[in-house]
């Protein structure tokens, strides 16, 4: 480009050259003057061209770091990762001597050491337990890719090498390279003790935040092994005069106006920007978590439990409710966790009524909706109703409807459609989990129980009776164990039938029940045998609930048929731990000896009440003619 000051100067010249004239001084300022302004004019143009290359740098370097962020923001549950860790970078290259365009180079590179983690699947990076050897070597590529994604940028300074090298630990036994000591770049190492010790004071999916004096005893635990020890020295030496929250990064360097406003927009816009990246991956966090929860619970309470505790990042909630059952019985809620949840554990509903009926019958969710109505269709209005809106889903597994899964807030009108659907997301891999569990609630409970009285049978016994033993031995305390046996129970059988007979256990089943505590287990044993469980029970009380037993066994009169009336007769054995034996064989095997003696015992009783009777019949036969009003009386007594 040919300036017109220029042009003017060779123009001066030139003509006085041609006349050949001696320059006078008033030519020479001239000259002067000229060539002053053209400097002048230069220096200036010069300056405005590094002050637009300096500001074009600052947007180059806004630009990276708001996709740094970005990425930053896809990785981390907490964010500011990379603003924390690069502002504990820039103070310790600092404070190790290195040179400005090094720390820039630093400073870059900690914008940009995860950038690699974009080849990495999401499912590894959402992962919040442990990962697998498989998984561990696909994170491992990280540094390489990130290496790889930069190397050819014409930055100023070294970064890529950096990136290459963040995970490389002094003693050797980092990747991808494997280099040890002063063989890995600085820069990089320094990254690496930012990197640690940010990594462990902050949540993340997979550890808990560490506090700072836990963290500074690991960093110089892991001083000499994967850390360089000089610069941790020097670390724990400036930690206290690092600010440790979230930060924006410092701009002494990028303090131009352009830059300064460019960053103002960015960071206006990151909170909502990022926020929302962070949201769509903190979807899949819980999501994640949930799938691995209800993989790893069989039962329906400890499988809602999970799902609820995870649930609540993802859509707020005062309570947790799940409603179980079929379009036809009805259903009724299996697990309340929350604001009201007592109260709305106790919803049994017909078919179709309420919130949970209408959504399992229509298939649909209901938002907003009115807590109050499931009450209200239970007829168990709530003395003082906390709960004002509720988000209920249906919960559809194989095409059929299983349950409902409903979550009440004390606000208004609290829940929206982003909920909804998020609930729906949620629903349809709880739907499946939830049946699984029923199922297995359902097989358990067959498995545990006697298919013809309902009562636990032995299997279930034997376990309980370790559990009561156990803690019985620990509280110092005792338990009392009956073995119970109908007498004569196979005449019942071989005269009246093995369905009569069917029909009598149940009935002793149900009279079993109504008789012990709440907390005691009655179990049918085998046959017409029955054991109960009495726990904090000694030889006193269990001797007085064994002739509670038989009255009440004795008090009714079972009809084989209709005007047929049988009467059942029980014999009981009891036994006491610890003074009778301490494990369940001993007791058991007491109890049943003691149980067989009372059988005896009973059996020569009516033998000679049977003898007896038939004595007093003939006696009655010799009487006179003015007594034979007391045959009838002997009869009147046989019958009751």
């Amino acid at each position: 480009m040919i300036y017109p000051t220029a042009l003017l100067a060779t123009v001066v010249g030139s003509l006085l050259a041609a006349n050949g004239r001696v320059i006078e001084a008033g030519g020479l300022w001239l000259v002067a003057g000229v060539a002053w302004w053209e400097g002048h004019r230069r220096g200036r143009g010069c300056a405005e061209a590094a002050i637009r290359e300096h500001r074009l740098s600052g947007l180059h370097m806004a630009t990276i770091e708001a996709l740094a962020l970005a990425i930053d923001a896809k990785d981390q549950t907490s964010g500011s990762h990379i603003r924390r860790m690069q502002s504990f970078a820039r103070a310790l290259a600092h404070a190790v001597g290195v040179s400005d365009d090094e720390v820039q180079g630093i400073a870059t590179a900690a914008l940009l050491h995860d950038v690699g983690k974009l080849a990495v699947p999401e499912h590894i990076l959402s992962k919040p337990g442990p990962l697998t050897d498989e998984e561990f070597e696909k994170i491992k590529i990280h540094p390489q890719v990130g290496f790889e994604i930069i190397e050819h940028v014409p930055f100023p300074y070294p970064v890529a090498p950096l990136v290459l090298c963040h995970h490389e630990r002094w003693d050797g036994a980092g990747y991808p390279l494997g280099l040890r000591g002063n063989d890995i770049p600085l820069g990089a190492r320094i990254l690496a003790v930012s990197d640690y010790f940010d990594s462990v004071t902050r949540d993340r999916p997979y550890n808990k935040r560490m506090s700072g004096d836990m963290a500074m005893l690991l960093l110089r635990q892991e001083s000499g092994k994967a850390l360089d020890p000089t610069l941790v020295s020097v670390f724990l030496e400036l930690l206290p005069t690092l600010p440790l929250a979230d930060q924006a990064l410092e701009s002494g360097e990028h303090d131009m106006h352009e830059l300064a406003r460019s960053r103002r927009l960015l960071e206006n816009g990151e909170k909502a920007a990022f926020a929302n990246i962070a949201r769509a991956h903190q979807e899949i966090y819980a999501l994640y978590e949930i799938a691995q929860a209800i993989g790893s619970s069989l039962g329906l309470a400890d499988t809602m439990a999970l799902i609820a505790g995870k649930l609540t990042a993802l859509v707020p909630f005062s309570c947790c409710a799940l409603f179980v059952g079929d379009e036809d019985k009805g259903v009724r809620c299996r697990f309340a966790a929350g604001v009201d949840g007592d109260d709305i554990q106790r919803i049994a509903l017909r078919p179709g009524r309420g919130l949970a009926g209408w959504v399992m019958r229509n298939r649909r969710s209901l938002v907003n909706a009115r807590p109050a109505a499931d009450f209200e269709a239970a007829d168990m209005p709530p003395a003082a109703p906390r709960l004002r809106s509720a988000l209920v889903c249906p919960l559809i597994s194989n095409d059929r409807v299983v349950g409902s899964l409903a979550l009440y807030h004390v606000d208004q009108d609290f829940y929206s459609d982003e909920h909804r659907r998020l609930l729906d997301r949620i629903s349809e891999q709880a739907a499946a989990a939830i049946s699984n569990s029923i199922e297995y609630e359902q097989t358990r409970e067959a498995s545990l129980s006697d298919a013809l009285t309902g009562l636990p049978n032995t299997r279930y016994m034997f376990a309980h009776l370790t559990r009561e033993l156990a803690r019985a031995e620990r509280l110092g305390t005792e338990v009392a164990i009956l073995v119970l046996d109908l007498d004569d129970f196979k005449n019942v059988n071989d005269t009246h039938g093995h369905h009569v007979g069917d029909r009598a256990l149940r009935e002793v089943a149900r009279l079993l029940r109504e008789t012990v505590r709440p907390y005691d287990v009655c179990v049918r044993y085998a046959g017409d045998e029955f054991v109960i469980v009495l726990a904090g029970c000694g030889l006193e009380e269990a001797e007085a609930k064994r002739l509670e037993l038989q009255q009440a066994i004795h008090d009714v009169i079972f009809e084989a048929a209709p005007g047929c009336p049988v009467r059942i007769g029980l014999s009981i054995g009891a036994a006491v731990f610890p003074a009778d034996g301490d494990t369940y064989e001993a007791l058991l095997a007491t109890a049943d000896g003691r149980m067989y003696r009372d059988k005896k015992s009973r059996k020569s009783l009516g033998i000679r009440s049977r003898a007896s009777r038939q004595r007093e019949s003939l006696v009655l036969e010799d009487l006179p003619e003015s007594r034979t009003l007391a045959p009838a009386v002997q009869t009147s007594t046989r019958v009751n």
